[in-house]
């Protein structure tokens, strides 16, 4: 061939090394910024700024599609990305593969790739020889040869007599600038649940405790994450730390320990799907994410990427691991068991762990919302801290179903309701917009099967969640026991967002007395109601009509009907008070005599 000939394949060349450049600049700026975020939580936590952690947490909910607009708009700008021809866009695709041979962050990358490239290409002219399907550079070791960064963990190597001063190094190694109350006496602690959860340990020639090297920070504290390793038997732990509060007013008296937590099932709860994500400082996720996987090898990898604040690579690989589970299943997508919703159309795949929440069309009337208004509701509960009660959701645009795969049922549901989200191609059916949750056993099919006890231990747990939901400043809207679900750890948590508020927006009044005897006998609300007004003892007659219900919520929970509470709580939020909200039980807690505040 002669050199004319080969003249447009170097320009094909060039143009697609540029593009997938840019492409890497734009995620490079991205996980810079992701970092930085993550690093200054540190100073947060120190200076006790409760309120600038909680912001924080809301913006960076947004780095990823901001940055990813970003790329899409420069693409277009520079090299009219949309229009060229499928052999430039294959040629980006293998530039960008060798860009990241020796990147930090090569999957989240591949990701980024995938969302800048989806959202200039059209669905139907895009194919998945454009986008990484499946990951093409490897991250396992991907730390080994980098001798100028930070290492994954730390490990130590205490005897039966250190073991005290090596956990002491253990925390101080993090550097935090806030003395301690009382370090010695914290440790102290520390060791003896260790010896009380396993007994003298017998000690093997690996004994020693791994550590990652960034705190995990979330609303009030810091957490230190490790694992202990004897023999063939590690066990995961984590050391909460805290501010401990003046009992007088909410000045900080210094740091302590709170608490140990040990084993798979904490650590589970500690990273539950219905937390807000972790602020940690890491320079490769995937690592961290490995480490942790050793800890909670039940835990999907998807989800530990969501819980460490890389919510769209959680995202990514929860669609590639649905994929997978498609491959291998034969079962049907349903529409879901239990209650219909009103504003929602539920399905699920019974093989599969989750369901599908689609938003209707129209709503009855008693339903004053809009589509809009509810992806709203869904992006506060995204945005805020979950504090365990809220269930976290997966947004997807554009989902292609086989059809072959649907009940007939489903089908005929999905034209009915959301005839607007459908498209139909060939065999295929797009949703445009669908929700993605866990599923849990609704709370009144739970109750309606279980024993006295479990009714017993739900009925305190339904408080407990909206309890904690209140210091989150989060008013559920809709507490019908069909809204809140069961998971496998017997924790209460909330699915339905189409009607909360924040508390502070909400108006908590006492039913008025009524003025005359035909408004006693009025079947009618003969008061003024404004929108955002709330009557809790209202809520008697919808939640309390079975008896072994009404007797256990009316000893732990009365105070859920009556306004004072619910006021009361408003507000102190409005006070600026963060209430704790603890990812363990109570009685994990230290106990320990706090100095009294200094005079005046």
């Amino acid at each position: 061939m002669n050199k004319a000939g080969l003249f447009p394949q170097r320009l094909t060349d060039a143009r697609g090394f540029d593009i997938a450049l840019a492409m890497l600049e734009g995620f490079n700026r991205h996980y810079r910024l992701f970092r930085q975020t993550a690093a200054a939580a540190k100073g947060r936590f120190e200076r006790a700024d409760w309120h600038g952690q909680q912001r924080a947490q809301r913006e960076r909910i947004a780095f990823y599609d901001q940055r990813v607009d970003e790329a899409a708009e420069r693409l277009q700008t520079e090299f009219q990305a949309a229009s060229l021809p499928m052999d430039v866009w294959h040629q980006v695709k293998l530039h960008y593969i060798g860009l990241l041979t020796n990147h930090h962050q090569p999957e989240c990358a591949e990701t980024f790739f995938n969302s800048v490239t989806t959202k200039i290409l059209h669905r139907s002219y895009f194919r998945n020889d454009f986008i990484f399907v499946r990951p093409a550079i490897s991250t396992e070791y991907i730390e080994i040869e980098e001798s100028d960064s930070l290492p994954t963990y730390r490990a130590y190597y205490p005897t039966p007599d250190t073991l005290h001063a090596t956990f002491a190094r253990i925390v101080e190694d993090f550097g935090l600038e806030v003395p301690f109350v009382d370090l010695a006496g914290d440790i102290g602690q520390v060791i003896a649940a260790i010896r009380a959860e396993f007994g003298e340990l017998t000690i093997r020639p690996n004994f020693q405790v791994q550590v990652l090297s960034s705190l995990f920070f979330r609303n009030k504290g810091a957490y230190v994450v490790g694992k202990i390793i004897n023999g063939f038997q590690e066990i995961p732990f984590s050391l909460p730390i805290l501010h401990a509060e003046s009992p007088s007013g909410g000045d900080s008296l210094g740091l302590v320990i709170d608490a140990v937590l040990f084993g798979e099932d904490e650590m589970l709860l500690l990273f539950s799907f219905a937390r807000a994500y972790f602020m940690v400082e890491m320079e490769m996720p995937s690592s961290y994410v490995q480490f942790l996987r050793s800890m909670m090898p039940k835990k999907p990898r998807s989800e530990l990427y969501s819980a460490i604040g890389l919510q769209k690579q959680g995202k990514n690989l929860f669609y590639r691991d649905y994929l997978a589970h498609l491959r291998h299943s034969t079962d049907r997508f349903r529409i879901a068991p239990g209650i219909k919703g009103m504003v929602m159309l539920v399905f699920d795949l019974p093989s599969f762990p989750y369901v599908f929440k689609v938003i209707k069309d129209f709503y009855p009337p008693q339903k004053d919302t809009t589509r809009e208004l509810i992806k709203s509701k869904y992006l506060l509960v995204k945005q805020h801290d979950r504090v365990g009660r809220m269930a976290d959701t997966l947004e997807y645009s554009k989902v292609a179903f086989a059809l072959s795969r649907f009940e007939p049922e489903l089908v005929a549901e999905l034209e009915e309701f959301c005839p607007s989200l459908l498209e139909r191609d060939g065999d295929t059916l797009v949703i445009r917009h669908v929700y993605i949750e866990r599923r849990m056993i609704p709370l009144n099919i739970y109750l309606h099967n279980a024993t006295k006890d479990q009714i017993a231990r739900a009925v305190i747990e339904y408080g407990n969640a909206i309890k904690d939901l209140v210091a989150a400043n989060i008013f559920p809207g809709d507490m019908l026991w069909k809204n809140f679900g069961v998971t496998r750890h017997g924790k209460v948590v909330f699915y339905d967002y189409d009607e909360i508020e924040y508390l502070t927006d909400c108006n908590f009044r006492r039913v008025p007395k009524p003025r005359n005897e035909e408004e006693e006998m009025s079947g009618e609300i003969w008061y003024h109601v404004a929108p955002k007004d709330v009557f809790p003892e209202t809520f008697e007659p919808f939640l309390l009509g079975n008896p072994s219900v009404r007797e256990v919520f009316m000893k732990h929970h009365a105070d859920l009907l009556d306004a004072a509470f619910w006021d009361g709580h408003k507000q102190r939020i409005l006070a600026g008070h963060v209430l704790d909200v603890f990812p363990y039980d109570p009685h994990k807690r230290f106990r320990r005599a706090l100095p009294a505040p200094a005079a005046a």
